[in-house]
């Protein structure tokens, strides 16, 4: 029993951090300040319900260059809206509201810069009484009857 040294500690098997642990902000501070190789990397969608594929065809639009963009209405339209507008003595904000619009709606048809959407074309072309759309705008809107 004299032999025996006190001062010794055998330790048979020591469990490493937990996966939790070793992800801990701590944990990986103090690999750093010990001078070990610390790999971190941001995931993708991380947390969410995702799949792991990517739908969108990424090299195709990198490819892409001016494609991508939005027809606008043109300026020819723009004005027509303005004549006929102008011609029934309604303002920007009155045209607005007989079609349930907004008033910036219509400025934006007017400037061009809107994209056209079959539906607000529509009840302005009611409401002005021109035509907007195909080949022959801003001609009267003939009001025939409508057949069912």
């Amino acid at each position: 029993m004299a032999e025996s040294d006190w001062d010794t500690v055998t330790v048979l098997r020591k469990k490493g951090p937990s996966a939790a642990q070793a992800k801990s902000k701590q944990a990986i501070l103090a690999a750093q300040r010990r001078g070990e190789d610390v790999e971190t990397s941001k995931k993708w969608a991380a947390g969410q319900n995702k799949q792991h594929f990517i739908t969108k065809n990424t090299a195709k639009l990198d490819r892409e260059t001016e494609e991508l963009h939005h027809d606008r209405v043109s300026l020819e339209v723009g004005k027509v809206i303005q004549q006929g507008r102008q011609s029934k003595g309604l303002t920007q904000k009155d045209l607005a509201t007989k079609i349930n619009e907004k008033p910036q709606v219509i400025a934006d048809y007017e400037s061009g810069r809107a994209i056209p959407n079959n539906q607000v074309m529509g009840k302005i072309e009611r409401a002005i009484g021109l035509k907007l759309r195909g080949k022959d705008v801003g001609k009267p809107l003939e009001t025939g009857p409508k057949g069912k």
